[in-house]
């Protein structure tokens, strides 16, 4: 039952990334257009405004895509030191310490658009953008963030209660490269 849950929150969070990663292309294609009017005397305007909004929220809600494709960066120095138990126990305290970190960031993130709500506030740019719109995308994507960190977390204490320690460090462990590359090869 855990392990489906985790590979449900996988496949959510691909959805995710396929969407993320079109707004990406159209914000692409976006600045294609402005380049291309530039040569011709011409511009849309609102471009680094525009980018910046999609590259704020790109990177939030791609972060649980990033957790569960085990593509977050992590020291192990210690980590491949210790038999399963203690690599077990260390890929839990990282994902105590990353629930707690985002689920702050995400609590903090509120007040933000709780203020631009409120003062109805804008953009100083030509597109006066509503600032609650990029914003309530941003909040959403650390909310989500928060949510998977927490949910992660509990699924992989689930999996060390039924005592399934290698699904635990394939659900939270350190990605191997080079033993990922030799699977495929073989």
């Amino acid at each position: 039952m855990v392990l489906h849950i985790f590979e449900l929150l996988r496949r959510i969070n691909r959805v995710i990334a396929l969407v993320v990663g079109l707004g990406l292309l159209v914000c692409v294609g976006y600045v294609l257009l402005e380049i291309t009017l530039r040569r011709f005397g011409t511009s849309l305007g609102g471009t680094s405004e525009i980018t910046g909004y999609v590259m704020a929220v790109t990177t939030a809600w791609g972060m649980g895509f990033a957790l569960m494709e085990l593509s977050h960066i992590r020291i192990e120095v210690l980590r491949t030191r210790f038999a399963s138990w203690g690599r077990v126990f260390l890929d839990l305290l990282a994902m105590l310490a990353m629930s707690a970190t985002v689920v702050i960031i995400a609590f903090r993130a509120w007040p933000v658009l709780a203020r631009s709500i409120t003062n109805n506030s804008r953009a100083n740019t030509v597109l006066e953008t509503p600032l609650w719109i990029p914003q309530s995308l941003w909040f959403g994507g650390w909310v989500w963030f928060a949510c998977m960190c927490c949910a992660v977390t509990l699924l992989s204490i689930a999996l060390v209660l039924q005592g399934k320690l290698g699904a635990v460090e394939g659900k939270i462990g350190i990605r191997n490269e080079v033993e990922d590359e030799l699977e495929q090869l073989r």
